[in-house]
């Protein structure tokens, strides 16, 4: 039996398989409402053979989206459309569906990636930002307010409605977005924390904010549902979070009852260096934390592309859980011809196994052009 397609339990939630379809932002939300595009998006996901599906970074707060285009999850539209596109799901897909609960700090009030490379917003579109400290991300972009108490208050606030209402759209699970160079990266690293107050200097400090917002999220999130976090095993950046700290927050998160960490790198940085044309190039942040934490379920991203990569980091006990981000924008059936590649039952819904590996004769030559496409 393949490891990869072994059952994996997840606190109160069993996946079918360990292969979890990663965070990834469309910028295609009007007003923080998704629209007919992340219906089928989402609903493709569904069907890709993955375990989980987790939906894009959503924003808790409108300061809190990345860009203006940006779901969010802070009223009652917002949580009407999830609802709906849940609720379709339901129909024909039985895969987890969850979502991840995110504040961009000082990353916020952008422009979509393609639109000017995802610069800062125009003025007609553009907000105040929040952040750790007021550095910016860019010298040349806005300039972020540093969070009193008062701020932190409404932002741990905010972060509560949004798990309540994800819980009331039908999600099955919440990941807490502290990755990436966002709100609570900005706190946990000491490139971007300048306070000199209880939330800076020392890890103890700078890990205060994110602990206060993952145990205001433990204790508002059902506990018949699951719940992980995601956050960052290095800045790539003499001085900047380090593997060691990312297991001692790991440690904290699993303390608490997180259900999974989950693990990635970069994006606080506008400088770094970041070896994303590696494949398993964050697989040692994961493997760190797991050896800190063995007990916990662990989740490892970055360049993994093939199914024999993916079995191989499972069987070598780096990770229990492969993240598959833009290889399944690629192929949105990987999971299935993961399936196939390492000897499993390959598992497609009933009006797709016309094209399966058991029936179609143009299987073997499809797959072969697309490995082959892969390896160029």
């Amino acid at each position: 039996m393949s490891l990869l397609f072994t059952p994996r339990a997840v606190g109160p939630l069993t996946l079918k398989n360990r292969i979890v379809v990663a965070p990834m932002c469309m910028y295609s939300a009007v007003d923080g409402v998704p629209q007919p595009w992340h219906a089928q998006h989402i609903g493709r996901l569904a069907l890709s053979g993955a375990g989980l599906v987790i939906i894009e970074a959503t924003g808790v707060e409108a300061a809190g989206r990345i860009s203006w285009a940006d779901t969010g999850l802070w009223n009652d539209e917002q949580e009407a459309a999830f609802a709906r596109i849940i609720r379709d799901i339901r129909t024909y897909s039985d895969t987890p569906i969850g979502i991840q609960l995110a504040h961009a700090g000082r990353k916020a009030s952008t422009n979509p990636p393609w639109i000017e490379r995802g610069g800062p917003a125009p003025a007609d579109k553009a907000w105040e930002t929040f952040s750790a400290s007021n550095q910016p991300f860019k010298a040349d972009w806005h300039t972020p307010t540093a969070l009193d108490r008062a701020g932190m208050d409404r932002v741990v606030d905010a972060f509560v409605d949004s798990a309540k209402r994800a819980d009331r759209a039908g999600f099955d699970l919440v990941e807490l977005h502290a990755a990436h160079g966002y709100l609570l990266t900005q706190f946990l690293s000491p490139l971007s924390n300048e306070r000199t107050d209880e939330f800076g200097g020392s890890l103890e400090n700078r890990m205060r904010f994110p602990l206060r917002v993952a145990q205001a999220l433990r204790d508002t999130w059902p506990r018949t549902k699951a719940l992980g976090a995601r956050f960052n095993g290095s800045d790539w950046t003499e001085g900047g979070v380090t593997p060691d700290e990312a297991a001692v927050f790991g440690q904290a998160l699993h303390a608490m009852g997180y259900d999974y960490l989950h693990l990635t790198s970069g994006g606080n940085v506008a400088t770094a260096r970041i070896p994303g044309d590696q494949p398993n190039y964050q697989v040692a942040f994961a493997e760190t934390v797991k050896a800190a934490v063995p007990e916990a379920n662990v989740m490892a991203v970055g360049m993994i592309v093939t199914p024999q990569q993916a079995e191989a980091l499972l069987v070598e006990g780096k990770a229990d859980l492969i993240a598959i981000a833009r290889a399944v924008l690629d192929d949105p059936h990987w999971g299935h011809h993961a399936a196939v590649t390492l000897g499993q039952p390959e598992g497609l819904p009933a009006q797709y196994e016309r094209a399966g590996a058991a029936h179609w004769p143009g299987y073997a030559a499809a797959r072969a052009l697309a490995d082959a496409s892969i390896a160029a």
